[in-house]
């Protein structure tokens, strides 16, 4: 029997076969999701760079924007009062990544915005996905029908076979470049497929009705090339991709420039652009893109082996009393064969080359301020 404080773990409709691959299970953002299999962390995140890999992320939440009016233009319009991209112009057939921000220019979540042709489709994070729709529906309902795909799976197959994978059961992925999104039949069912991940990785996300995840998941791990993996894999893939993982190295107290993704707001949206401000936090946000930011996300490279874990201060030196930062994502990459890590430090402290310290076990650890990604993505352009 559950204590009273403890909450029924939900389950992926990927559930039984990660059971039967012999993965290990632990709880993730109320459900039980695989860690590991049998091979390791290690072997699976070669593995996915070196052939392919494949994710359950079905945990993650699905959202439909329906425009009211039946114009997608009238949705994107709406999704702008939350965020600070260009979402109309988001092409039919085409993604986007976004954030919705707070009033002081904090992240509240980051998030993928579809243009299906007839309405917009989301992919929000699993920890958030509850707080996201309630955010769309204090904001949006009155332009848009906001519908939760709470019936569907998310599989993400990433590295470099994974497009000749694909292949075989989704005639048309070879045509597709990076950041394509919109409907196809996988293995004979229906779903939705993008050209895109987290790992820096070319590959896809595939979202499926969940009855037929499993034949779906099955028909790919049917390729030898296709292997299973867990989250331990997904996150040391993210982090040598320089990837952010909302509640670590992006959260309500990060804004877009200082977490070093002003990359992802269009000129239409800053100052001078054609649709400038307009979303919540835009006058903390838009004056950082001339006047800079306090602090800045960066990659770190601890000298040695020994990894440099999320929370361990950083220091201008290896004699000063007071931190000027912390590191929020950290660990090995098997990639390199080194440590990597990210954290945020001073703007003035943040230039590559640059070195500061880490507290580990008592001791002071040199790192150098490194650009990110760690390991070159290999997206299909």
């Amino acid at each position: 029997m559950l204590a009273c404080d403890e909450t029924p773990l939900n389950r992926t409709p990927l559930h039984a076969l990660h059971l039967a691959r012999g993965a290990r299970m632990v709880p993730f953002a109320g459900y039980q999701m695989p860690v590991q299999y049998p091979p390791g962390v290690l072997r699976e995140h070669l593995h996915t760079r070196k052939l392919a890999g494949l994710f359950d992320v079905s945990h993650m939440g699905q959202i439909a924007l329906r425009p009211k009016s039946g114009k997608v233009e009238d949705a994107g319009l709406a999704l702008e009062r939350l965020v600070p991209q260009d979402i109309v112009a988001v092409a039919p057939g085409r993604q986007r990544y976004a954030q919705f921000t707070n009033d002081s220019g904090g992240i509240l979540d980051d998030l993928m915005v579809a243009n299906f042709g007839d309405h917009l489709f989301l992919v929000v994070n699993a920890a958030c996905k509850a707080q996201d729709e309630a955010h769309l529906r204090a904001h949006l309902s009155d332009v848009c029908v906001i519908e939760t795909l709470s019936d569907r799976a998310l599989i993400a197959l990433q590295g470099p076979k994974a497009e000749s994978a694909l292949a075989r059961l989704c005639a048309d992925v070879s045509a597709m470049r990076f950041m394509d999104a919109g409907p196809r039949a996988v293995a004979g069912f229906d779903g939705f497929v993008s050209r895109s991940g987290y790992t820096g990785e070319d590959g896809f996300e595939i979202s499926i009705p969940a009855a037929d995840a499993e034949a779906v998941a099955q028909a790919l791990l049917d390729n030898s090339c296709v292997q299973p993996i867990g989250l331990g894999a997904r996150d040391s893939l993210r982090l040598e991709a320089g990837l952010c993982l909302y509640g670590h190295d992006i959260d309500t107290t990060t804004t877009p420039v200082e977490a070093a993704l002003e990359w992802s707001i269009q000129k239409s949206r800053r100052r001078g652009g054609a649709r400038a401000g307009g979303f919540p936090g835009a006058e903390t946000i838009l004056p950082q893109f001339d006047q800079g930011a306090p602090r800045r996300r960066v990659g770190l490279r601890p000298e040695g082996r020994a990894p440099v874990r999320e929370g361990a201060p950083l220091f201008l030196d290896a004699a000063a009393a007071e931190p000027i930062g912390k590191v929020t994502s950290g660990g090995f990459g098997p990639s390199l064969n080194a440590p990597v890590a990210m954290g945020y430090l001073p703007s003035a402290r943040a230039a590559p080359g640059a070195t500061v310290f880490a507290e580990l076990r008592g001791a002071r650890l040199p790192l150098r301020v490194a650009p990110m990604p760690f390991v070159p993505n290999t997206y299909r352009r």
